[in-house]
C-alpha cells in the first residue's frame, strides 16, 4: 500500500508532505515530497502516531481487554502498558495470564508490567500474594516491559529483603522500575530513587511534580476518571515562578523564557485508572486536546504519548519513520482532534464509523466468597451518649484524603450517623472467604439515604460500602455478592446494579453497555445526594492505604502518614 499525506513527526516538530509505504506491517518507504498545484495528497486530514497509554488499569474500565481495545481504537490509541495488578490481588498469576491471553484475542499492542506489591500492604486481605519468585516468572516474559509501579514506599526505605529483591530482578532483566510515591520528597525520596525507580505518576502539585523531575524521575501527568492532575501540573503560574527562579541572574533572553513557558517539563501523559463513561467519550485524544487547551503546545503534548512512552519502555511505537511498526492514525486536524481512521500494523481496525475486529466472550468463574451480611455487621458501638470519632475526608477527583474528626450521638449503644454533616459510614467486607468486617465514618459523599457498595476497592479488591443506614448497606453488599461482583445502589425507593462477575471487576459487555448501567447508577447515587463526579471510582480508593491520608481495609481504619491501624473511636 502506497499513498501520500501529511505526516507530523515528532522527532522533528513539525509537519511535512510524503509519500509513505506500507508492507508486512511496517513502514518500508517514507520519501518526503513537495507539494505543487499538480501534486495529489490521497490522505484527508495528518498522519500521526497511534497514541501510547504509558500507564493504566485495564481492569478499572471494567471492560476485558479486548473489549478495552474495541473502545479505545476509535479515539485513536493503538498501545497501552498496563498494570494487571487489580485482578492479580485476585487472582494472581492465573489472572494475569488470562489478561495476556485476551488480550492477544485482538489486533492492538497490550505490554504488561509485572505487579510489584500484590498486595500492596500486609495491612489488608488479598486473594493472592506475588512473591519475588512469581515476578522473576513474569519478568522473563516477552509482554513484560517493566516491573510495575513500587507503591511499597516504606518497604523501599526500611529496605524490606522481599522488596529489594523484586527491584534487584527488574535490573538484571534490564525492565525499567515503575514508581508510586506520593508526597514523597527530600532524602526520603532520594532513598526511593536509588533504587533506579524512574517514573512517577502520583504527583498531585507542580512543586511536588518538579522536585522529582529535577531529581531525575519521569512524571506521568495523569488524565483519569477519578484522578485528574493536568491542571495542577501545567499550572502556568507556577511554572512561570520556577523559570524566573531558574534564571534568577537574568541569563536567559525573555523571548526564550516566554517559548520554554509552553513547553511540558513532564514526560507522558497517562490515564491510570479510566472508567468506560468517560472511555466512550474520548482517551488520549481527549486528554491531549485538554494539554492544548490549557496552553501545552501541541505537538509537545503529542509527543507525551508516543514518542516518549515509546522510547522509554522500548516500544516498537510512537514514531512515523522507516523500519517502524505501521501504527498510525488519521486526524482531521491539530484543534478539534477527530479520529478519522486507526491503523495497527498496517491495517485498518477503525475506519471513522466502525471497529474491524470482534471480541470473544469470556467464561466467568465466580471470585466472591463471602456470606451474606445484616445491619448488625455495619454497626460501631460505644457506651456512652457521644462520641468522638476519627473520620476519612474525601474530595471530588482526588485520591488523597484528609484526616477529620466528628462528634457523633450514640443510641441504645450504636454510634449514629450524621447527614447533616455529611458524616456517613463506610465498610469493607472480606470476600475471601474470612468473612470479617471492618467499620469506619467517612466525609464528602453527600449521601442522604441508601447505600452504595462495590467489589472493586483498590487494590485488593474487598467489598466496600458508604452509607448512612446499616440495613442498605447490608443490602447493598448482599447484591453484589449475589452478581459475584459489581456496583450496587440500594435506596428505600429505588435499588440497581451492575454485574462484574470476571474476578468481581470487569464485564463481558463493551464499553457502551457498561457505560449505560454505569451512568444510571451514578444518577441514582446523585439522587441518594451524592456530590461526587465518580462515586464508585473515588470509594474503591477509600481501601488504598498507600495513598495518604487516611484509609480503610478489611482489617480496620488505616493512617496511612503513620502506616499503622488507628481506632475509629478517639480515647
Amino acid at each position: 500500500m502506497s499513498f501520500t499525506a501529511y505526516i507530523l513527526d515528532v522527532l522533528t516538530d513539525s509537519v511535512y508532505p510524503a509519500r509513505i509505504t506500507v508492507a508486512d506491517g511496517i513502514f518500508k518507504e517514507i520519501i518526503p515530497i513537495k507539494v505543487t498545484e499538480e501534486t495529489k495528497i490521497d490522505v484527508e486530514g495528518l498522519l500521526l502516531p497511534g497514541f501510547i497509554d504509558s500507564h493504566i488499569h485495564i481492569e478499572s474500565s471494567m471492560l476485558t481487554p479486548a473489549q478495552f481495545a474495541k473502545i479505545a481504537v476509535r479515539h485513536g490509541t493503538t498501545s497501552v502498558v498496563c498494570d494487571p495488578h487489580e485482578i492479580a490481588n485476585v487472582c494472581g498469576i492465573e489472572g494475569i495470564e488470562f489478561m495476556i491471553d485476551n488480550a492477544s484475542t485482538v489486533p492492538f499492542n497490550f505490554y504488561f508490567t509485572a505487579p510489584s506489591c500484590v498486595p500492596a500492604t500486609s495491612f489488608e486481605t488479598a486473594g493472592c500474594v506475588l512473591d519475588s519468585s512469581d515476578i522473576e516468572y513474569l519478568l522473563k516474559k516477552d509482554e513484560v516491559v517493566a516491573l510495575g509501579e513500587m507503591m511499597n514506599f516504606p518497604g523501599v526505605l526500611s529496605g524490606d529483603e522481599e522488596v529489594i529483591r523484586k527491584l534487584d530482578l527488574a535490573r538484571q532483566y534490564k525492565k525499567p522500575i515503575d514508581g508510586h510515591a506520593p508526597l514523597l520528597s527530600g532524602k526520603e525520596l532520594d532513598k526511593y530513587m536509588e533504587q533506579y525507580i524512574v517514573t512517577d505518576h502520583e504527583c498531585s502539585n507542580f512543586s511536588e511534580a518538579i522536585e522529582k523531575k529535577q531529581k531525575g524521575m519521569k512524571i506521568m501527568v495523569r488524565d483519569g476518571s477519578s484522578a485528574k492532575n493536568m491542571e495542577a501540573l501545567f499550572d502556568f503560574s507556577e511554572r512561570i515562578d520556577h523559570l524566573k527562579n531558574q534564571d534568577s541572574f537574568g541569563i536567559i533572553p525573555t523571548e526564550v523564557l516566554e517559548r520554554r513557558i509552553h513547553s511540558p517539563i513532564f514526560d507522558f501523559i497517562v490515564s491510570d485508572d479510566k472508567h468506560p463513561n468517560d472511555l466512550i467519550k474520548g482517551h488520549l485524544n481527549k486528554s491531549v486536546q485538554k494539554a492544548a487547551d490549557l496552553g501545552i503546545d501541541v505537538i509537545k503534548a503529542i509527543g507525551m504519548v508516543t514518542i516518549n512512552p515509546a522510547a522509554h519502555y522500548g516500544l516498537d511505537a510512537g514514531v512515523i519513520v522507516t523500519g517502524a511498526k505501521a501504527d498510525y492514525i488519521i486526524i482531521d486536524n491539530l484543534k478539534d482532534f477527530n479520529i478519522l481512521k486507526t491503523f495497527i500494523a498496517g491495517e485498518c481496525v477503525f475506519d471513522g464509523k466502525n471497529v474491524l475486529f470482534d471480541v470473544p466472550e469470556v467464561e466467568a468463574e465466580n471470585s466472591i466468597n463471602a456470606t451474606k451480611k445484616t445491619s448488625k455487621d455495619f454497626e460501631i458501638y460505644y457506651d456512652g451518649d457521644e462520641c468522638e470519632v476519627n473520620v476519612i475526608e474525601c474530595f471530588n477527583g482526588e485520591l488523597l484524603t484528609q484526616k477529620t474528626t466528628a462528634k457523633l450521638k450514640c443510641c441504645e449503644g450504636k454510634v449514629m450517623s450524621d447527614i447533616y454533616d455529611d458524616i456517613l459510614r463506610i465498610s469493607v467486607v472480606e470476600r475471601y472467604g474470612q468473612n470479617h468486617v471492618a467499620n469506619a465514618f467517612i466525609k464528602g459523599f453527600g449521601l442522604k439515604k441508601g447505600a452504595i457498595a462495590s467489589s472493586v476497592a483498590h487494590d485488593s479488591h474487598n467489598i466496600i460500602v458508604v452509607g448512612y443506614d446499616t440495613e442498605m448497606m447490608a443490602q447493598a453488599v448482599n447484591k453484589i455478592i449475589d452478581n459475584k461482583g459489581g456496583f450496587a445502589v440500594v435506596s428505600e425507593d429505588f435499588s440497581d446494579s451492575l454485574s462484574l462477575p470476571i474476578a468481581g471487576l470487569m464485564s463481558n459487555e463493551d464499553a457502551y453497555g457498561v457505560a449505560k448501567k454505569l451512568n444510571t447508577l451514578h444518577k441514582m447515587s446523585s439522587a441518594l445526594g451524592c456530590k461526587l463526579d465518580s462515586p464508585f471510582m473515588t470509594m474503591a480508593f477509600m481501601a488504598l492505604l498507600v495513598i495518604p491520608s487516611l484509609k480503610i481495609s478489611d482489617l480496620g481504619l488505616f493512617d496511612g502518614d503513620a502506616f499503622e491501624f488507628i481506632d475509629v473511636i478517639r480515647n
